[in-house]
């Protein structure tokens, strides 16, 4: 063999050597933990919990906190509630009707039918949530008996609200409304028999409990009352729990069917949701379910 093999075959040598060396070392060339790669390819193959967003728009009180209480729960089966308070109701509808939120909770289905046909709105309920039983509240009167001839009253003048406090008016023995009255609509010339000749001031539901001061009473709803941080247990009467004005859950039509809705439903209406609303709200909220 001539030098120059001798020299190739040397350097070969020489080369194999540090590869060994480096292996040894614990250098790059090192064999791979195949604990760690196991580990690592199961890691990789877990699928990821698929999360939807949910946008809907509510009133504050006490609404969006019962839909705050319960976003951790719908968070962990992977719908991301996104609770959108709107301080002017009348845009709520409006809002789901555009697309800009999936949901809405504030109404009732009296009014909700009172306004759907002229609006348009092609809707559809899917579960029904609390009941806020709407109240006589004054800041002069202590009770009813106190109620005189010619009393200026309050009450809401949306249609299904402003019938809904004439029939309270009425269950009280106060005035007395036609008969035949079946849609859930009613304005102070419905009344047939008004015997303290009460005189009724009709003006938007947010209104009414900073005019107290102006007026001997009004009938206010009770999320109102609350944000007005006025007593619930101050009314001097109320509707019962029979009330058929139950707060529920709103969507497009078609869009019941939908997954995330379906899990909000059922989160809307657990026994620690009932629990929740009995303990936060006693008289003022009662669950509907």
């Amino acid at each position: 063999m001539g030098k120059k093999g001798i020299f190739s075959l040397a350097s070969i040598l020489v080369i194999f050597g540090a590869v060994v060396s480096g292996c040894a070392s614990g250098g790059t060339a090192q064999a791979p933990d195949t604990k760690a790669a196991a580990q690592g390819n199961a890691a990789g193959t877990a699928k990821p919990t698929k999360e939807t967003t949910l946008k809907i728009g509510a009133a504050a009180v006490p609404h969006a906190e019962i839909l705050n209480f319960v976003k951790p729960k719908l968070k962990e089966q992977g719908v991301n509630l996104e609770v959108v308070v709107y301080d002017d109701e009348g845009q709520l509808n409006p809002a789901l009707k555009d697309k800009q939120i999936d949901a809405n909770y504030f109404q009732h289905v009296p009014y909700l039918d009172s306004v759907k046909g002229e609006k348009g709105y092609d809707f559809a309920v899917t579960t029904k949530v609390h009941v806020e039983p709407i109240g006589f509240y004054s800041s002069k009167l202590k009770s009813k008996d106190e109620i005189k001839e010619g009393a200026r009253i309050g009450i809401p003048n949306n249609p299904s609200n402003e019938y809904r406090a004439l029939v309270l008016l009425q269950q009280q023995g106060l005035i007395k409304l036609k008969d035949g009255l079946t849609t859930y609509e009613a304005t102070p010339k419905d009344i047939a028999d008004n015997p303290k000749k009460l005189k009724f001031i009709e003006a938007d539901s947010a209104t009414l409990p900073r005019s107290l001061p102006d007026l001997e009473g009004a009938i206010i709803n009770t999320n109102l009352v609350l944000e007005a941080k006025i007593d619930p247990k101050s009314a001097l009467f109320r509707e019962d729990s029979k009330s058929p004005y139950a707060n529920v859950i709103v969507v497009r039509k078609g869009d019941e069917t939908r997954e995330e809705v379906k899990k909000l439903d059922a989160a809307l209406t657990t026994p620690e949701v009932k629990k929740f609303i009995e303990d936060k709200y006693g008289v003022a909220v009662v669950p509907a379910f």
